[in-house]
């Protein structure tokens, strides 16, 4: 197995992904709204990766979070708010909000669950700041650590109850970033002591299963890296300060922050400490390139894969989600 997760190109498998990533079987897949139709073809996609692969604990990612970032839309699927409703709620109510977002976490993970997809790339931890790049500010929990920490519980919660494996994200906190990283490299320049409130909600959830970087230059930890190929911020911050110990991919090797090609990139991550490589635009020269330059999944790396998809397990039978929705909906109204 090789350490990287990748994309594909569209509804079905062609021939030919099937035939390299039968070769190459890599980690796991996510998926893109170029992937997504309608529930029978997500469905049948899903199981002919299982298929391929040979594994029922497959890992099959998406970035279903709510509001701009969602992969399944309507009207096939239910529209879901982005993180800051849950934040706004949290002003009037906190229990209210905590409560709204374990709901609508558990009626994501049902929606994701009923269509074969086992990891969903949420919650955010990043802690939100006056000046947070949009691309990351409206999909936060809020900008007190405390708060953040206590609804991305309850997202992590409420997608275990559907079966679903949280991501929690970008470690170790993109709020202070006022630049995309889709588009160019983010440079925090806050001492290490300010950066003690990024880590917190990260720290409080350590023990979650999956985890995902950061591509952004810490000054205080790294001048010249950005976090995802920083052994100083993978092994000093992310393994030991917040002492997190559970999968850690990177976030999209793809994106601009990021320099080189896919390959450069990909090994320079995993000799930086992460245990999985994510590449998500199914580019064949590209997965071609990554694949010759990884080598098999480290031991370690492929036990915490399997202990964080052994930590649940498939739903006997699909769930109604309108009661989770008029829940969230109902304290949602509060704010």
């Amino acid at each position: 197995m090789k350490p990287v997760i990748f994309g594909l190109s569209g509804p079905a498998l062609t021939d030919g992904e099937a035939a390299f990533f039968r070769d190459v079987e890599p980690a796991g897949f996510i998926l893109f709204g170029r992937n997504v139709v309608d529930r029978p073809q997500l469905r049948a996609l899903t199981d002919s990766l299982r298929a391929l692969t040979g594994r029922d604990d497959l890992a099959i990612l998406i970035d279903q979070e709510g509001g701009a970032v969602s992969r399944m839309k309507p009207p096939e699927w239910p529209a879901f708010p982005a993180g800051a409703a849950f934040a706004r709620l949290w002003d009037v109510a906190p229990a209210s909000a905590i409560e709204a977002a374990r709901a609508n976490a558990e009626a994501i993970g049902h929606t994701l669950a009923e269509v074969g997809i086992t990891v969903d790339c949420l919650p955010l931890l990043d802690v939100r700041q006056p000046d947070t790049t949009p691309a990351v500010a409206e999909r936060t929990y809020g900008a007190d650590p405390l708060q953040v920490a206590a609804i991305g519980r309850a997202v992590l919660d409420g997608l275990a109850r559907a079966s679903v494996v949280g991501v929690v994200k970008h470690m170790p906190g993109h709020g202070r970033a006022v630049v995309d990283s889709h588009l160019e490299l983010p440079v925090v320049d806050a001492d290490a002591a300010a950066l003690e409130q990024d880590m917190a909600p990260f720290r409080t959830l350590a023990n979650a299963p999956m985890g995902m970087t950061a591509h952004v230059v810490y000054r205080a930890w790294d001048a010249e890296r950005p976090g995802t190929l920083s052994p100083t911020v993978i092994g000093e911050v992310i393994r030991g300060r917040i002492g997190f110990d559970g999968l850690l991919m990177t976030d999209d090797i793809d994106m601009k922050a990021l320099s080189g090609t896919a390959g450069e990139k990909a090994a320079a991550a995993i000799a930086a400490g992460c245990d999985l490589v994510l590449d998500c635009w199914a580019r064949m020269d590209e997965m071609v390139e990554i694949a010759g330059r990884l080598g098999e999944i480290a031991p370690e790396s492929r036990a915490r894969l399997d202990r964080a998809m052994a930590s649940v397990t498939r739903p006997a039978e699909a769930t109604d989600i309108a009661p989770l929705i008029a829940k969230r909906d109902a304290l949602l109204a509060l704010a």
